[in-house]
């Protein structure tokens, strides 16, 4: 296990993507916990992906033109629900004291989704994670599987991190309804923003 490896995971993990909005706006909308789920169904997430790529999967689909389309389209199609959802639904972001919850399993299916149909965590195990394991290592799929691993756990604790800031300014938030509107405006602005940029990656 390097230290480039861990830092260049970190750097990764930490850079704002589909997954942190996602979790911020959890945090946000319901506290904690439901942050804390949010990273839970990120990190799920991105499990597909490292099984596709210890499979053989991910050079498979990496080099499959269709089924990469296919996978990258479902994807912006789901952004930008999230993205009109969030501006429709004004409890998306925030939730008035007194409110019913979204129940976690809600909200760890749509943040496994979110990553699911992200093509790009694919690229990244398929260029990224080989680069630390030698070809003729004889235990490179377990150095593979190992390697995944901590992505995943990097993942969840760097989200529930970034959940934790969010439920930990939700009072301030809540009682300022303008504020509100900027960020459930600035939330679906992300996810059109990122659903642009998915649809420009070439496999």
């Amino acid at each position: 296990m390097s230290i480039a490896f861990l830092l260049t995971t970190l750097i990764v993990v930490a850079t704002p993507g589909t997954g942190v909005v996602y979790t911020l706006s959890a945090g946000l909308s319901q506290g904690r916990r439901a942050s804390v789920a949010a990273a839970f169904g990120c990190t799920l997430g991105t499990v597909p992906h490292a099984a596709a790529t210890l499979l053989g999967l991910a050079a498979t689909l990496h080099t499959n033109a269709v089924a990469f389309q296919v996978l990258k389209y479902l994807g912006v199609a789901y952004l930008l629900y999230m993205a009109w959802a969030t501006l429709r639904d004004r409890q998306s972001v925030a939730v008035p004291e007194g409110s019913g919850p979204r129940s976690s399993g809600r909200v760890i299916s749509s943040a496994v989704l979110i990553n699911l149909l992200n093509p790009k965590l694919t690229m990244f195990f398929v260029a990224f994670l080989p680069q630390f394991v030698a070809a003729d290592d004889p235990r490179a799929l377990p150095r593979m599987a190992v390697l995944s691993g901590v992505f995943m756990l990097a993942t969840f604790m760097v989200f529930a991190g970034y959940g934790a800031f969010a439920a930990a300014v939700r009072d301030q938030v809540i009682a300022r309804p303008k504020v509100l509107a900027w960020i459930r405006r600035l939330f679906a602005g992300s996810f059109v923003g990122l659903s642009l940029k998915l649809a420009l990656v070439n496999p």
